[in-house]
């Protein structure tokens, strides 16, 4: 997916004195393309439009949509960092994938470890990096389900492989379920039309935190994207 033209920030989801929090759109890094600098990255924009004394305290994937945090401090950063690193951190997800998993929840338990034969995937490998994924099924949408992800660790891709291996690969996924497009049961002549979601259909809808100033539980959330909750809707429409 390319990245969207980004004239500013994205919209603020949170802020106080110690922290910030971004509703990420799907497309744009947070960091620099290793390949080209030039093009837009969230912790540019933040350096340029607010200050360069503001630090991402995690990653989400260029094409997943959703909350991002930031640190104004660096001793505010090390603090959401240790919580990262020790899994203190609530991370939930929704996304719509393929298929249905066999049991309404479950918790996905395999090693990650990156791809030898490509750079920047990632595979189910023993010997790999421990890696654990909750879910649980929101709804199911004929050939389709929506589900609740909740990732325990924070392995790269670990979601987007984890879904794979239990044969619900995320929708429009091209590194993990084939990139097939998502395709309306609903279409005419007995057709599949594609729907517009074009990038793997995943959102970071929330993150619950100790806040470092003060201890208090904090929770942040994002809205679902537009092209997400099109697909949702209509696929709702046509399974009832």
């Amino acid at each position: 997916m390319s990245a969207p033209a980004v004239a500013d920030l994205p919209p603020v989801l949170y802020e106080d004195e110690a922290l910030i929090a971004f509703d990420k759109p799907a497309g744009l890094p947070i960091s620099p393309d290793r390949w080209n600098k030039a093009l837009p990255c969230l912790v540019r924009l933040i350096h340029q439009r607010l200050s360069p004394e503001i630090f991402n305290a995690h990653r989400i994937d260029r094409d997943v949509s959703g909350v991002v945090l930031c640190a104004k401090s660096r001793a505010d950063l090390h603090h959401v960092c240790r919580q990262f690193e020790r899994g203190e951190v609530v991370k939930e997800y929704v996304g719509l994938v393929r298929g249905s998993p066999p049991e309404p929840s479950g918790r996905i338990r395999l090693p990650i470890a990156p791809d030898p034969r490509k750079p920047g995937r990632v595979v189910i490998a023993e010997g790999g990096k421990p890696a654990a994924t909750e879910y649980a099924v929101l709804r199911r949408l004929g050939p389709y389900s929506l589900l609740h992800l909740r990732p325990l660790t924070g392995r790269t891709h670990q979601i987007r492989v984890h879904l794979d291996m239990l044969g619900c690969p995320l929708v429009a996924d091209p590194w993990y379920g084939g990139g097939r497009p998502l395709e309306a049961p609903d279409g005419e002549n007995g057709g599949a039309p594609r729907l517009p979601i074009a990038r793997p259909a995943l959102h970071a809808a929330a993150l619950e935190l100790r806040h470092p100033r003060d201890d208090r539980r904090l929770r942040i959330e994002a809205p679902w994207p537009a092209d997400l909750l099109a697909a949702v809707e209509r696929l709702s429409a046509a399974s009832t």
